[in-house]
């Protein structure tokens, strides 16, 4: 049983999630200063969809976030990021990610920010499933370069360790 007291499963049921935005977030981790001092962040989910199939990896996945809800609490270095020189969140408002393959243990797709398209693969850490619902976290690390973004070598880390962490109900 869940903390609710509902009795849980260990797959979620077939069909259509909406991912709540209100309990679901993006966190990393991070260097700068040439590696010296991590930065810890969030950005925020716009909104997205997991489709449970049957089997298993004909599930699909899409993860909305905006760009500039990048933050560190850093109001200076958050500017700084959502400028032109980084993220450049005017013209590339949105980070993507749509699953092509979907296993127990990971999701591999296509991740998306300032308009690069590059292979992903998220690790599931944990998963809790629950008759309605199911919440799951997974990790991955980025290369910033790999998108274009190479302001600040040396400054700024050029890898995110990025958690998502994402409540889905069914729809």
């Amino acid at each position: 049983m869940d903390a609710t007291g509902n009795p849980t499963t260990t797959t979620p049921r077939l069909g259509r999630y909406t991912i709540d935005t209100k309990s679901s977030s993006i966190s990393f981790k991070s260097r700068h200063l040439f590696g010296l001092m991590p930065v810890h962040g969030t950005f925020a989910i716009r909104g997205g969809t997991v489709d449970v199939a049957e089997p298993l990896s004909e599930s699909r996945l899409r993860v909305e976030s905006d760009a500039a809800s990048f933050s560190t609490g850093n109001d200076q270095r958050d500017g700084d990021v959502r400028s032109a020189k980084f993220l450049d969140t005017d013209r590339n408002p949105l980070i993507t990610f749509v699953s092509e393959r979907v296993d127990a243990t990971s999701v591999s797709g296509t991740l998306t920010a300032c308009g690069v398209s590059r292979p992903a693969s998220l690790s599931i850490v944990h998963a809790q499933v629950t008759a309605n619902a199911f919440t799951v976290r997974a990790t991955t690390r980025v290369d910033r370069t790999e998108f274009g973004v190479t302001a600040a070598r040396g400054m700024a880390g050029r890898h995110l360790d990025l958690t998502l962490e994402a409540t889905c109900v069914h729809a």
